[in-house]
């Protein structure tokens, strides 16, 4: 920290400090007179509203006294120091605590003082022994009711007087009115430049119906947003449920599909707790608040000793999943973090954002594309890694059904040069991503990562590597998926696609997903095909309309919704049953082992050769079809798989009639 910085943040300038003692010497005054004032007061009430002898004899005297001791007692409990304009219930109780103090020690000093025969003699000369008993208690109450309305007034002021410049306030509506609503209305009331009107709050306590926290009435349960939104013209609705589970907030969302409102919420119930809560706080609400879970227990320990001080590879570095293994390995401190991956751009920005977050860490990046054997080879010989997590991928399933080859040469060919170079160098673990599409694959790009889990089993049964896959769904916010095109289409106006009004997929956020895969990776022994539990399966129209809402418009109105139909190589549904007798559990809660039959890998390398033989050649998806089909018998071509589709439509609509 340089000199300059640390006299600006550590040590005030002089005129700070004596603009410090200025502001301070100013509340002594203005205490000082309203001590003078209470004490007045109280004169006159004792004496029937009179003012009589008392005033310049015992009034100016006693003043002295009980100002030295007021002044003193207060000063104790920091009336001095604090903002008026902010005035809160325990100003008004340290004020009560002061001002009973300082009683007290008038009323017993006074007393003692009159039977000690050198005060008593000094107390009769000035007729302060005559001040009655009465005199003290009035002052008491008076000087709570004058400090204590004053700095009430001075706050109501403001709150009151400052609004918004330029234009009204925003109609805020609270959702929850509970004890985080209540202090989000509180920091709002006492903003310096008021920018809401908090029209209500919204609770399904029905008992709170009716009733007015700080004025502010308890309007209606959830289900009726709709309606309150319309008759009030509300413009905002913030969430302050901070404990409330993500159905409960999906709740809350879709009971306000059809307003134009925009969404925010507040932060968690521990920074509530703290009074850390201020409304410049509050932030949007975003779909991951909607389908987010609940958060990973790990296992920290032996994910450290899996990777700290280790040298580790991870391939396709630059893509979503991938990026997130550097940040998640980087916390653990490993000797070296290689960085494999053909994206020049993708590369750029994670090697920079790597360097950045973990400079203790010693980060290389490699353009390298996995398929290149000689080149993977030449990087492993040169840096000896002892784990490899292997995430590049071709992943877009309509994109592979077009270009079934390079789906072959890099899910295929890449994953075994990857894991059979691991095993010539003798990398220690080797932890492979796949995908839950390769579960009764209905497309190239499912089937062909299949066909890499099943390389990987084999090469476990006979390598000193300990080979695992680990199996998951779609993840919340990845490239290309259909939560970021969903947002650039309600950007543009619409219309928003769907591709069925029934299609449906599991979702976990990025940094879920890769704890998961790490917890997974040190659970195996090797052979291990993993499957973490992605929960319950999103309706991707339900999704499509709570995007929409929380963006502000109404769904089928401002922003439509299109249905383009299913694309080649996609489902309907995808299959991570938790429940199924081919799973059985971990000690860990959320991840599966999935029990299979390793398939004989003479069988698997000759196929390989001939899917390469094919791969270029003019009209080769049915060729790589059949020929995938030899080895994953329960990967159906695309006729198949819309029979398939048919049938569990029939079968879904059925059970909803």
């Amino acid at each position: 920290m340089s000199e300059d910085i640390k006299s600006s943040t550590e040590f005030p300038s002089e005129p700070a400090k004596w603009g410090g003692w200025s502001r301070q010497i100013k509340i002594i005054l203005a205490h000082s007179l309203f001590f003078t004032v209470s004490l007045f007061l109280a004169f006159t009430v004792e004496s029937n509203m009179e003012v009589g002898d008392w005033f310049p004899d015992r009034y100016l005297k006693w003043l002295l006294l009980t100002l030295t001791i007021k002044l003193i007692v207060f000063g104790l409990f920091h009336q001095y120091k604090g903002w008026w304009r902010y005035a809160s219930v325990s100003d008004l109780l340290s004020i009560i605590k002061a001002s009973h103090i300082s009683t007290v020690i008038i009323v017993v000093g006074w007393y003692i003082s009159s039977y000690i025969p050198t005060t008593r003699n000094w107390m009769i000369e000035s007729d302060i022994l005559n001040v009655p008993v009465a005199v003290m208690l009035i002052d008491w109450g008076v000087t709570i009711v004058v400090i204590c309305g004053v700095r009430l007034a001075i706050r109501l002021y403001y709150e009151e007087t400052q609004t918004i410049s330029g234009g009204r306030l925003t109609r805020l509506l609270i959702i929850g009115a509970g004890n985080a609503g209540e202090v989000l209305l509180r920091e709002i009331q006492r903003m310096s430049v008021l920018r809401y009107d908090v029209v209500g709050f919204i609770d399904d306590d029905r008992r709170k119906h009716g009733v007015r926290i700080h004025g502010v009435p308890v309007l209606a349960s959830v289900e009726q947003i709709r309606t309150i939104a319309r008759k009030h013209s509300i413009d905002e609705i913030v969430i302050a449920m901070p404990s409330a589970s993500h159905k409960q907030l999906r709740r809350v969302i879709e009971h306000c599909q059809g307003t134009n409102l925009r969404f925010s919420i507040v932060p968690d119930l521990v920074a509530i707790a703290s009074g850390k809560v201020r409304v410049s706080q509050m932030r949007e609400v975003d779909i991951n608040d909607l389908l987010g879970r609940e958060p990973v227990t790990l296992d920290l320990d032996l994910i450290s000793d899996f990777l700290m001080d280790k040298v580790v590879v991870i391939t396709g570095a630059g893509g979503s999943i991938g990026s997130e293994m550097c940040r998640q390995v980087g916390h653990f401190k490993p000797k070296m973090l290689l960085l494999i991956e053909q994206a020049e751009n993708e590369l750029f920005y994670i090697e920079r954002e790597l360097r950045d977050k973990f400079p203790d860490v010693v980060i290389k990046a490699f353009i390298c594309d996995i398929g290149d054997k000689a080149r993977v080879e030449s990087l492993f010989g040169q840096y000896r890694p002892d784990v490899v997590i292997h995430a590049a991928a071709h992943k877009h399933v309509p994109l592979m059904e077009l270009n079934p080859g390079e789906a072959v040469k890099n899910n295929v060919v890449g994953t075994r040069n990857v894991a059979t170079t691991a095993d010539k160098f003798g990398v220690e673990r080797f932890v492979m991503i796949s995908t839950d599409k390769a579960v009764n694959p209905t497309s190239i790009m499912g089937s062909s990562k299949r066909f890499s889990e099943m390389l990987i089993q084999c090469l476990n049964s006979r390598s000193q590597t300990h080979y695992v896959t680990v199996r998951f769904g779609n993840v919340l916010g990845s490239n290309g998926s259909v939560i970021p095109i969903f947002k650039k289409q309600i950007a543009a106006g619409g219309p928003v696609t769907v591709t069925h009004p029934e299609m449906r997929r599991y979702f976990m956020t990025i940094p879920e997903a890769s704890q998961l895969v790490l917890q997974a990776a040190v659970m195996g022994r090797g052979g291990e095909v993993f499957v973490l539990d992605m929960g319950e399966p999103v309706r991707i129209l339900d999704l499509a309309r709570n995007l929409i809402t929380l963006s502000g418009f109404k769904p089928d109105e401002d922003i439509e919704i299109t249905f383009s139909g299913i694309r080649p190589g996609e489902k309907l549904f995808e299959e991570l049953a938790m429940d199924a007798e081919d799973m059985q559990p971990t000690r860990h809660p959320k991840i599966h082992i999935w029990k299979n039959v390793p398939t004989d890998e003479a069988v698997l390398n000759d196929t390989v050769k001939q899917l390469l033989a094919v791969a270029d050649t003019k009209d080769n998806h049915d060729k790589i079809v059949g020929l995938i089909k030899e080895v994953v018998p329960e990967y159906v071509g695309d006729v198949d798989s819309m029979k398939l589709h048919e049938e569990h439509l029939s079968k879904t609509n059925s059970n909803n009639s």
